[in-house]
């Protein structure tokens, strides 16, 4: 059972009548029965509550797929194939990444890809990797209807097609609920295999359900095993375990309890090894909690500093392998403790401890949620980006072409694209980041393609920036982190500053069965993100990078550090 110590100082007392709070009120016992009332009292949220909490038995009922998901590994490596490519968007694709990211290859498993991009280089990075004929696909959608895993699933089923005919279908698996059109288009093109999931399990919950474990079996990982660690923090978090014992519901009263007092930037700490955890949770907290104008941001992978660099807005997870120190983390989380920062440190015994940590944290939210009165288990403004998309495709489909949008300024290679007015960047900067107040938060935004040279600059910007401001920073990459924070920079606190960084596509690549490209639909994402964080009255600006992207960002941070001189 991995260990979970809080040192929260003052804060304590708060958080302790809070967990009286909860014990008295049955919290445990109502979330169990699948009760809604300690979050919503209409009949429209609890109807949606009550058919959203699957995910505290998902667990045991996988274990009745254990055998079947043996013999569907043993087929597909009877049938000689070489490689998975896995592709979803936020709740199907966030923790199979985790998986294949943290744990190693094992060298009779098959190599795992996860696609969540519509950036095209990224998509034909994949291509160019692998061998489209013995390559297993995935689409993962809840719905069946999430536009990015359809629409890489036309791309490669027209691939595999031109290379097998009309045994294409050989090559692809789907993972969705049951009746979606994705069960339908399985059928019609002789998919190999449907799995059908649990229609009472959000998104963001199926961690251990087929959209985490039949990627993960494919890996070699041991799911059994998996399964069994999930069961024993469930049986922690149980109905009747006393809340004050209870390790889902007290980092959920910590989290939610600190929220309410300003402490509301859950700040991620963990080795490399395990780091892209932080992805997982990232999704989990912030379109769980990022609703109705409060919340508690996840602010992951934020490169480390001194304990001067972080404000009392913050409260820190430090999660830790047992037999992993990492010597710089654990010199800085003792300096954060003596420094009176809140910390609570989690330490797992191994990678397997994973599926732990995914229910202890699903309780937590749960938790966290009731206490923030929030429904933990919708995303009311995920949809606002996905309709502007589709209406800018709408126009494309008309004009062959996305609306031109003016420039306000260009200087160098950056163009920028603000209401704000100046006659150099330096300026147009100064002005864009005066509007900071204590307790912000300063969110980049990348349409990007990911890969260590670009994640690095933008590291360093981030870095740069948050030591210059004093705020939280958050990094995520377009347009993942639409179905992940997403939710919160349109519906939490209007707190954010939003840099929100496009660039010329290298290549690019049509998407069959539509007359737009990739690059053209990452485009329209971006700018339907734009426009619904402008109708939240959000504080933002886009910059254009121009084609040489690291050539981009460099001369943006030279604006940037001359903004603050």
């Amino acid at each position: 059972m991995t260990g979970q110590i809080l040192n929260i100082g003052g804060h304590m007392a708060a958080v302790r009548e809070r967990l009286r709070s909860l014990e008295g009120e049955q919290f445990s016992l109502r979330l169990w029965r699948k009760d809604p009332s300690p979050w919503k009292a209409d009949p429209e949220n609890q109807k949606g509550i009550r058919n959203a909490l699957g995910w505290l038995h998902v667990a045991e009922k996988m274990e009745e797929s254990l055998h079947d998901l043996s013999k569907f590994v043993a087929e597909i490596r009877a049938a000689g194939f070489r490689h998975v490519v896995h592709m979803g968007m936020g709740g199907s694709s966030l923790a199979p990444l985790t998986f294949q990211r943290i744990f190693l290859q094992s060298p009779e498993a098959l190599p795992l890809t996860v696609l969540d991009t519509t950036d095209p280089v990224s998509i034909l990075k994949i291509e160019r990797e692998v061998s489209v004929g013995e390559t297993l696909f995935i689409i993962a959608s809840k719905s069946g209807t999430t536009a990015e895993p359809l629409a890489f699933g036309e791309y490669f089923y027209a691939k595999v097609e031109a290379y097998k005919g009309n045994r294409a279908g050989e090559n692809f698996v789907a993972i969705t609920d049951p009746g979606t059109p994705l069960v339908k288009l399985a059928q019609e093109r002789g998919f190999r295999r449907t799995f059908l999931s649990f229609p009472d399990i959000g998104g963001r919950y199926s961690a251990l359900s087929h959209f985490g474990l039949v990627p993960v079996a494919l890996m070699g990982i041991n799911v059994a095993e998996l399964l069994h660690r999930a069961q024993q923090m469930a049986h922690s978090c149980g109905p009747s375990v006393p809340v004050q014992e209870n390790p889902g519901v007290i980092l959920g009263a910590v989290m939610g309890e600190l929220a309410l007092r300003g402490r509301d930037k859950l700040t991620l700490l963990m080795p490399e090894s395990i780091a892209t955890l932080g992805l997982w949770l990232e999704q989990l907290l912030a379109e769980s909690t990022g609703k109705e104008g409060t919340g508690v941001l996840p602010v992951d992978h934020e490169p480390l500093g001194f304990p001067s660099a972080f404000g009392k807005d913050r409260l820190f997870t430090y999660m830790r392998l047992k037999d992993e120190v990492d010597v710089n983390l654990e010199r800085l989380i003792d300096e954060l403790r003596k420094a009176g920062q809140p910390v609570v440190t989690i330490q797992m015994s191994d990678r397997l401890d994973l599926a732990q940590e995914f229910f202890r944290w699903e309780v937590a939210t749960a938790a966290a949620g009731a206490i923030l009165r929030i429904n933990p288990f919708d995303q009311p403004n995920v949809q606002e980006s996905k309709d502007n998309t589709n209406r800018l495709l709408d126009r494309v489909r008309q004009d062959g072409k996305l609306p031109e949008v003016t420039a306000t300024l260009k200087e160098g290679p950056l163009s920028f694209y603000t209401t704000e007015k100046a006659q150099n960047a330096k300026d147009l900067l100064k002005t864009f980041l005066a509007q900071a107040r204590p307790g912000d938060f300063f969110a980049l935004q990348a349409y990007l393609p990911e890969g260590p040279p670009i994640t690095q600059a933008l590291q360093t910007m981030r870095k740069h920036l948050r030591d210059w401001l004093g705020l939280a920073t958050t990094l995520g990459y377009g347009p993942r982190f639409l179905h992940s924070t997403g939710q919160f920079h349109k519906g939490g606190p209007n707190t954010g500053l939003f840099l929100q960084l496009t660039a010329d596509d290298a290549e690019d690549a049509a998407i069959p069965g539509t007359s737009y490209t990739f690059g053209l639909f990452k485009r329209a994402q971006a700018l339907g993100d734009l426009e619904a964080l402008k109708k939240h009255g959000r504080r933002v600006i886009r910059v254009h990078l121009g084609a040489d992207i690291i050539h981009g960002l460099e001369t943006l941070s030279q604006f940037f550090k001359k903004a603050g001189e």
